[in-house]
This record gives C-alpha cells, structure tokens and sequence, in this order.
C-alpha cells in the first residue's frame, strides 16, 4: 500500500526564511505589544517565550491572556502580496505529481495563509487537502503539532493507521512527535534553521527518530523512509 504523505508548509514545500517568517515574527510581536500594552522588546520575549514553551506563541497567548486565536492567526499573515514572496520551482509540482500516495499539507498556520502558499507554488493539483491549524482544535483547544494526540487523530480521520502515515518536516520537535505515534519522518535539511544560521541537519545530528534525511521534497519520489518504530 501507498503511504499517506503529511507535508509541512514552511521550509518544507517553500523558504520561508528570507521574507515570510520575518514579516510573521514582526507582525506577531506588534499584535502582542498593542493587545496586552507591552513595549516591542517586551512583546517580542514574551513571544518568544510562549513559542519556547508551548511549540505555538498562539498557545500562550489562549491559555494566558484569552486572545482570540482567530483574530491573533489573521493579525500575523499579512500577506496581500503573497503570491510575489513565493518561488515557484517546477521540481516541486513534478515530484509530489510523481509520488504514490495522498498528500495533504498539515501546518499549523491558518487556512487562508496556507492555501494562499499551495496556489503560489502552483501544486494545488497535487494535493488532497490542506490541513490548518483551525482543524487542530478539539476538547476545547488549539493542539497543533507537535501534539500526539493530534497526530492520532489525524490519522484516524484519514482512515488508516499512523504507521502508513509520513510526516515531513523541516521541525525536529514534530518529527519527534510523530515517531512517538508510529508515523514515518522524514526532514528536510536545506533550509536555515530559524533564529541563527546553522544548517538543520547539523542540529539534527543522527537522531534516530528521523527516518530520511533530504534536501528537498523534489528528492523523495526516489528516496523512501524506514518504518517507523515507537519510542519508548
């Protein structure tokens, strides 16, 4: 049987690094400063703080200060321009085109951002769905990843068991997640690491809850990760 291909957004389908991720940060930190009355540097550790705490600076902000994540997840994708940031490389529709399997988009960004980003990169064609963050909710809150039981549900939802899923992603921490499951991993390596300048295979080292390590989704028709085996 085929396996059912989770694909992450950002630095996995696309690099994000140079323009989208920072626009993101800046506009979180100045909905954070002008929500709870915080200086910049203040709402921007704070930010960071949430994110460090959580794996979401969304999660913070909900559980903390009763933010609307609806208000906050539109407040910090403003993208009118969006389809001009995004590369558009011909390899990416190719490859996922000639890779057996569903594929559906799972980030934990919001749906309108992330459909926006799969029409840019011109692979709407090749996809069966896109799961946002807006899908991640259930017992009354936002479980993005890298929540496992988020990752079960997802799983269940699709119809099939975790070990015919494969999560790739450029996040050490939601590949790690979705090993805890039985899911397959595969990261991405050839994007920067966010917040410093070191590659994430360096950082990733041989951790054995990676299946597949890839430069690029373009590589995997001809590359395919071990199965998967819960830790411990």
């Amino acid at each position: 049987m085929h396996p059912v291909w989770l694909l992450d957004l950002d630095n996995t389908l696309h690099d994000a690094s140079p323009v989208v991720f920072p626009r993101i940060n800046r506009a979180m930190t100045a909905f954070v400063a002008q929500r709870l009355g915080l200086t910049e540097t203040q709402a921007d550790a704070l930010r960071h703080q949430y994110w460090q705490r959580y794996g979401a600076t969304l999660l913070g902000l909900v559980r903390h200060h009763a933010i609307d994540a609806h208000e906050f997840l539109r407040a910090a994708h403003p993208f009118p321009d969006l389809p001009r940031l995004i590369r558009r490389d011909p390899r990416l529709a190719q490859a996922l085109r000639r890779l057996p399997g569903r594929k559906f988009v799972v980030t934990n960004a919001p749906a309108a951002y992330a459909r926006q980003v799969v029409k840019a990169l011109g692979i709407a064609p090749f996809l069966d769905d896109v799961i946002s963050i807006e899908a991640m909710h259930f017992a009354g809150r936002f479980q993005p990843k890298p929540s496992r039981p988020m990752l079960r549900r997802l799983a269940a939802s699709l119809r099939v068991p975790s070990a015919r899923c494969v999560l790739v992603e450029d996040s050490l921490e939601n590949l790690r997640g979705a090993h805890r499951v039985g899911m397959r991993t595969v990261m991405i390596t050839s994007v920067v690491a966010r917040g410093g300048a070191q590659p994430r295979k360096a950082r990733s080292g041989t951790d054995r809850r990676v299946g597949l390590r890839v430069q690029s989704v373009t590589l995997l028709p001809r590359r395919r990760p071990r199965s998967a085996h819960r830790a411990p």
